[in-house]
């Protein structure tokens, strides 16, 4: 399952420090994690989980293989992208193509890095995106609704009623400059169709505040400005000093805790950035355990143990038998399979069985 976060904002905000930071972190611990750049812009990197390290230790496992997204480069924005200007199309396409938007936002005071606007102010910045994006979706819907009416009027074509119905809600809500997202599907056929729109401001937005090193650990008005942004549409938002990442990438690894620990944070920044983005998704995490390797997979929230058996292969979904299943906390607490099936932890769950995150879980098939 591949899940795409694309990385956008304005000039000298930071975007490209932190996407290069997020591949560097992965490619010094490729002695332990996988990655790999998929082209020059886009990199996999590894979510973060010490869930997985625990279940390894437990399963003396060989090796050990984090669940992963993919995050996207993606080319810098002007005013008038909606209308082509500048990399306008391109951008439009390659947000088109991502599950999610990753908006980097200056947040710190540097005389040296010149903003384009002059004047540093990350809700202004935000808007300039938002409103290209919403340019796009309001000149895409006012002429597929109006056309989608007419349909609906004339005959009996349910699937216009739909489109009227979702994205009439969707289009009103762009003409008030409020974003696709916060459209509420009435039921799962609309849902469908609405999804099926692939509108820009649809996608959900994970905002990163930069900040400078000495506002890593608690913010600054400009990034708290930012999270009521964010609190007010339902999206989310971290706070990051870029420069600090670019410093931990290039330490050792033994050496990064005791920097963070100085500067009084627990985890990198990047980390946080990971984990928004997976949490943002609505994506959950399943294992799988044995001498060979300790595994984390991915799997969207609500789904059911055959389409997290497909997760690994097709042929576990499409030959499915059942699951034998044990929660996180009795995996470690009870000290692995054997002592959980011991105990009356070890489940036998079917086809109905909503997975839930952390299960460790072993499929049966047939094909």
């Amino acid at each position: 399952m591949g899940f795409r976060c694309g990385i956008v904002g304005l000039p000298n905000v930071g975007k490209s420090t932190l996407f290069n930071a997020l591949t560097e972190t992965q490619a010094a611990q490729a002695a332990n994690y996988p990655f790999c750049t998929i082209e020059p812009n886009v990199g996999q990197v590894s979510v973060p989980d010490e869930r997985l390290d625990k279940i390894a230790a437990i399963a003396k496992s060989a090796k050990i293989v984090p669940t992963q997204l993919a995050f996207v480069d993606i080319a810098g924005l002007v005013k008038g992208a909606s209308k082509g200007e500048g990399l306008g199309n391109q951008f439009l396409g390659n947000i088109r193509e991502v599950d999610a938007i990753v908006h980097v936002l200056r947040c710190f005071e540097d005389d040296d890095i010149q903003h384009v606007a002059n004047k540093v102010d990350p809700i202004a910045d935000a808007e300039v995106v938002e409103t290209e994006l919403m340019l796009s979706d309001l000149e895409s819907l006012e002429k597929r609704v109006p056309a989608a009416q007419k349909r609906a009027t004339s005959g009996n074509d349910k699937e216009a009623k739909l489109m009227v119905s979702v994205l009439g809600q969707a289009l009103e809500l762009l003409r008030e400059g409020k974003p696709a997202r916060l459209t509420e599907p009435k039921d799962i056929e609309e849902e469908r169709v609405f999804q099926q729109a692939q509108l820009l401001t649809a996608k959900p937005v994970l905002y990163v505040c930069n900040v400078a090193e000495e506002d890593a650990a608690n913010g600054n008005e400009l990034s708290a400005k930012v999270f009521e942004k964010a609190r007010a549409e339902g999206a989310e938002a971290v706070v990051v000093s870029a420069a600090i990442e670019s410093e931990l990438v290039a330490m050792p690894m033994e050496e990064r805790a005791e920097y963070l620990e100085s500067l009084g944070l627990t985890e990198s920044g990047l980390s946080r950035v990971i984990k928004a983005g997976y949490k943002l998704l609505g994506l959950k995490t399943f294992f799988t355990a044995g001498p060979k390797e300790a595994r984390a997979w991915t799997f969207p929230s609500g789904a059911k143990a055959p389409q997290a058996a497909g997760e690994i292969h097709t042929d576990f979904e499409r030959g499915f038998i059942r699951a034998e299943t044990i929660a996180f906390d009795d995996y470690v607490s009870l000290g692995g399979e054997t002592a959980a099936r011991e105990a009356g932890k070890l489940r036998q769950e079917g086809k109905e069985y909503l997975v839930q995150d952390g299960d460790v879980m072993l499929f049966k098939f047939n094909v």
